[in-house]
C-alpha cells in the first residue's frame, strides 16, 4: 500500500491513505503530502465518512486501490475460531466490497475511474496452509471478473492483482524460514508498478498474476 502510495505521489497523483492505525496513517500522509485517515474498512459505516473527507480535501476521487488485508495462519480448519474467520472475511472480502460500492457513486459523477484490489496468488490455487485466506482471495478476484462488464457502463475500470508471497511486514514471523528455504520473495515495488499499470490502463476485470522476477501477466 505505501509503495502504491509513493509511485502514484511521483506520478502527480494527490493520495489519502486509510488504515486502521491512525498514527502510521497519518505519518504516511505526512511524508507524502496527502491525507491520513483512520478508518474500518470492513466496517460499512466507515466508507460514507471516507469518501465525504477524501472528496472534501481532493474535489473527487479518480483511483482506489482496495488493499488492506489479514491472513490467519490457522492451516487446521477445526481450529480456525468464529473470530479468526470473521476478522479475515471483514477485511479481506467485506473490504473490498464495501470500498467499491461506495466508490462507484463517486467515480461515476467524476465520468470514471479505476480501481484495483489487491488478491493474491492464492486466489487462483489452492493453499493448503491458511484455506480461509485463499478462500477470501477467491472471492475477491469473483467480485473483480463479475463487476468489470458492469462497471464498464460507467467508464470505472476494476481489475486484482495476484501476487505470490511479497516481502511486507505481513510475512514477518515467516521469513527466516521462508528465505532458510529459498523461497523467492517478491519486492513491494513489483506489485506497486503492477497496481498502478492497471490503475492506468484500459483493461477490466483482470486478475494479474505476479511473481519474482516475471512480468505481471493477466490469468
Amino acid at each position: 500500500g505505501l509503495s502504491t502510495a509513493r509511485r502514484l505521489v511521483d506520478s502527480g497523483v494527490s493520495v489519502a491513505l486509510v488504515d486502521l492505525d491512525g498514527d502510521s496513517a497519518e505519518r504516511a500522509a505526512a511524508e507524502l503530502g496527502g491525507l491520513g485517515l483512520q478508518a474500518d474498512v470492513g466496517s460499512p459505516g466507515a466508507w460514507p465518512g471516507i469518501v465525504d473527507a477524501v472528496t472534501s480535501r481532493f474535489g473527487g476521487i479518480d483511483l482506489a486501490h482496495l488493499n488492506a488485508g489479514v491472513t490467519t495462519g490457522e492451516a487446521d480448519i477445526t481450529k480456525v475460531t468464529d473470530d479468526i474467520y470473521r476478522r479475515a472475511v471483514g477485511v479481506n472480502v467485506d473490504g473490498v466490497f464495501y470500498g467499491v460500492r461506495a466508490l462507484v457513486p463517486a467515480m461515476a459523477d467524476r465520468g470514471g475511474g479505476a480501481m484495483v484490489a489487491t488478491a493474491s496468488l492464492a486466489g487462483l490455487i489452492g493453499f493448503s496452509p491458511d484455506p480461509v485466506y485463499c478462500l477470501t482471495k477467491h472471492a475477491v478476484i469473483g467480485l473483480v471478473r463479475s463487476l468489470g462488464p458492469q462497471l464498464a457502463e460507467h467508464h470505472i475500470t476494476i481489475n486484482a492483482v495476484c501476487p505470490s508471497i511479497v516481502d511486507t511486514p505481513l510475512i514477518d514471523d515467516v521469513r527466516e524460514v521462508l528465505q532458510g528455504s529459498g523461497f523467492p520473495l517478491i519486492d513491494a515495488s513489483a506489485v506497486s508498478e503492477a497496481v498502478v499499470d492497471c490503475l492506468s490502463g484500459e483493461e477490466t476485470g483482470q486478475a494479474m498474476v505476479i511473481q519474482a522476477g516475471r512480468e505481471a501477466l493477466a490469468f
